[in-house]
């Protein structure tokens, strides 16, 4: 039976895990609340890759010109420059097959003085880098490919341009930003005059993270990096990419994710701790979901939770020191650690002393659960993400059960002991009709940016074949004037007389002589004929100021049997039609003019007489050919009793075009019409 005092003590302890539960709250999201950031995240997206949204996007969408994922058959030699940190690499990639790739690296520091130092010191000392590295791997005589792996946010233009958004990850070198750093990084290997290499594409890390587990399984389309920074890139269709012409295939959407939320639309979910976080980085109000979820920021925020309690009394019997006090004292690795199983009560006391405290087991009990509760935030935001990305290819593949593979690097999902587990879980809740697999990357920004190098040299060969196939096609200046001189002279022979009959270009006389001048007014019927379909229409011309033009039309079909049988045949059934129109629409009774567009070729006598010269599109109705077609018609009207029309004028669909946008203006003389044959609902 436990002693007064020892029922005081427990409760004392209960009573502070209650308020530590409490402070922990806000960092305890709901459902709710991560399907409101799947949807910010899905609609900003959408926004995001819209030309001019109505409301700016905070994810950038940037189009990376990363056209397509490996197919297995890339092969070669490439070097890889990965600047995205305090360190850099430069690595020698051998691509051999799937299943084998060779790498040698080499890491190099960047001097505080060159991070906040001028541009041209930063890619110096990169380009003076680059040539000891090719130096002592014997390279320096060869002129290989490199990848540059860049993770800032950037706009790229092309494969190999590339210009720097804004710094981030503590960097500050002055004239970058807004220029373009491939062409700083050849300037700056120019300089060293010593070796030359051929920069062929620049990537950020998640696009190599996608292309590395893509040299695996062909079907990975989605990239996902959360460790000291987080983002995400993957495959969106090239018709969704407003910012890049081209209708046709897919492109790599960079989304820079870790912006979303800088309109304030996450200010719900943030709380006193990462307002202080915020205020207190270099980019205060930037980078707002990037503070919540990476490493960068994770161990900051434990810290100041820690102090915070400390403070209130709830940890180390309220003692704070300097060094629990002091910014960055607490890391992200410090968590990992923390959560361990197996070590992390022990780990947390080692942590904590070092930090010159003296923790009660209790008070490592209560490090932990704080370090899980911002830990899996951290997850289960990531999870919200990955869910929108989800829809989205979803609803681009319009398969609802679509499989979706996502590779993935960092260190915070490599090296937390629960992270992935939590973030797994949280999708699958999230997305549960969504099927994901996640692959490791294998250093994706060393081998992935390596694939993606050869992946550009396997679709610039591609092109160049494929050019080569279509230069015939491609028409020079001299060759269209060429052309334009003998549909001249063709036209010519087709005007005169002498030579009409031998002409190429029919130039048949239409009849008609003259233009709208807009005075034209009354209501009329219509017949369009020039294919398996064809319509008929009432028209009705008033005043421009009033009602102007309107028109009521119904289309109709032509049974096969019918195109194939006989004129007489034919032109029944297109009376039959006519009449049935004009009952619907309460035109019998009304005698109309008839305008009757067919398009077919025709020699025109008059403008309301035309011998038709042949049948094309498919037409063999028998007993036509060399006759009027307008003859056809009218003895069709007489056959079916219709004495309601008056037909007054054949035209062909050109001639057509050409008055009708006559009538809006005056000036219009030329009639044009481009389209396939045989042409869909009667239209050429």
């Amino acid at each position: 039976m436990m002693s007064p005092k020892g029922d005081q003590t427990h409760n004392d302890q209960q009573t502070r895990r209650d308020q530590i539960e409490l402070c922990l709250q806000p960092f305890h999201l709901s459902q709710a609340q991560l399907l409101s950031v799947k949807d910010f995240m899905l609609d900003d997206m959408e926004r995001g890759l819209m030309k001019a949204p109505q409301k700016p996007s905070t994810l950038k969408m940037l189009p990376t010109y990363v056209r397509s994922t490996p197919d297995g058959t890339e092969r070669g030699d490439f070097l890889v420059l990965d600047l995205g940190g305090a360190q850099f690499r430069i690595l020698h990639v051998e691509l051999k097959d799937s299943a084998k790739v060779e790498m040698g690296s080499r890491v190099y520091a960047i001097p505080d003085e060159v991070m906040h130092g001028t541009g041209q010191q930063l890619f110096d000392h990169v380009a003076e880098c680059l040539g000891r590295f090719l130096h002592q791997q014997k390279l320096h005589q060869k002129v290989l490919p490199l990848g540059f792996t860049f993770s800032f946010p950037c706009v790229q233009s092309q494969l190999d341009k590339s210009v720097l958004i804004s710094w981030t990850k503590g960097f500050h070198c002055s004239d970058v930003e807004g220029k373009d750093v491939v062409h700083l990084l050849r300037e700056a290997i120019r300089r060293q005059g010593d070796y030359d290499v051929d920069v062929i594409v620049i990537v950020n890390d998640t696009v190599g993270a996608m292309m590395s587990c893509g040299f695996q399984d062909h079907s990975c389309e989605v990239g996902f990096i959360v460790g000291t920074g987080t983002n995400l890139c993957y495959m969106e269709e090239m018709g969704n990419v407003e910012s890049v012409e081209g209708d046709e295939g897919k492109m790599c959407i960079n989304t820079e994710w870790g912006a979303l939320g800088d309109d304030g639309e996450l200010s719900s979910i943030q709380t006193e701790i990462d307002k202080q976080v915020d205020q207190n980085s270099l980019v205060p109000g930037k980078q707002c979901f990037d503070k919540l979820v990476s490493g960068m920021y994770m161990g900051e925020i434990v810290r100041l939770i820690l102090v915070k309690l400390a403070n209130q009394g709830l940890l180390f019997d309220g003692t704070t020191t300097q060094a629990l006090l002091t910014k960055g004292c607490f890391e992200t690795k410090h968590v990992s650690v923390i959560e361990d199983d197996h070590f992390g009560l022990a780990s947390t006391r080692k942590i904590l002393s070092v930090l010159g405290l003296n923790p009660s087991e209790q008070d490592c009990v209560n490090v932990q659960h704080v370090c899980s509760a911002v830990s899996t935030r951290s997850a289960n935001l990531c999870a919200a993400g990955l869910a929108a990305v989800a829809t989205r290819l979803q609803r681009n593949s319009h398969d609802s059960k679509s499989k979706i593979t996502i590779g993935v690097d960092g260190s915070v999902y490599k090296q937390h002991p629960k992270f992935s587990e939590r973030l797994h879980s949280a999708l699958q809740h999230l997305s549960p009709e969504c099927q994901i697999k996640f692959l490791i990357s294998e250093d994706g920004s060393g081998k992935g940016t390596a694939i993606v190098t050869a992946v550009a040299r396997r679709l610039a060969a591609q092109r160049h074949q494929i050019d080569e196939i279509l230069a015939p096609f491609q028409l020079s200046q001299a060759k269209l004037e060429e052309v334009q001189n003998r549909m001249r002279a063709e036209m010519d022979i087709g005007l005169c007389k002498e030579t009409h009959a031998s002409a190429t270009v029919k130039m048949l006389p239409t009849y008609v002589r003259s233009t709208p001048d807009g005075t034209e007014r009354g209501d009329f019927i219509a017949l369009d004929l020039g294919g398996t379909n064809f319509r008929v229409l009432y028209v009705h011309i008033g005043r421009r100021e009033d009602v102007g033009v309107q028109i009521v039309s119904k289309t109709y079909s032509l049974p096969q049997e019918v195109i194939q049988g006989t004129g007489v045949q034919l032109f029944d059934h297109i009376l039959d039609c006519i009449s049935e129109f004009q009952s619907e629409n309460n035109l019998r009774g009304r005698r109309l003019p008839l305008g009757f567009t067919f398009s077919f070729p025709c020699k025109q006598t008059n403008l309301d007489q035309g011998i038709l010269i042949t049948w094309t599109k498919g037409f063999r109705a028998s007993g036509c050919v060399g006759k009027d077609v307008v003859t056809l018609l009218r003895e069709a009207a007489i056959r079916k009793k219709n004495n309601d029309l008056i037909v007054v004028a054949l035209v062909n669909d050109t001639v057509g075009t050409m008055m009708s946008c006559g009538y809006n203006d005056p000036a219009c003389e030329i009639g044009l019409i481009v389209a396939k044959s045989p042409a869909p609902k009667g239209r050429r």
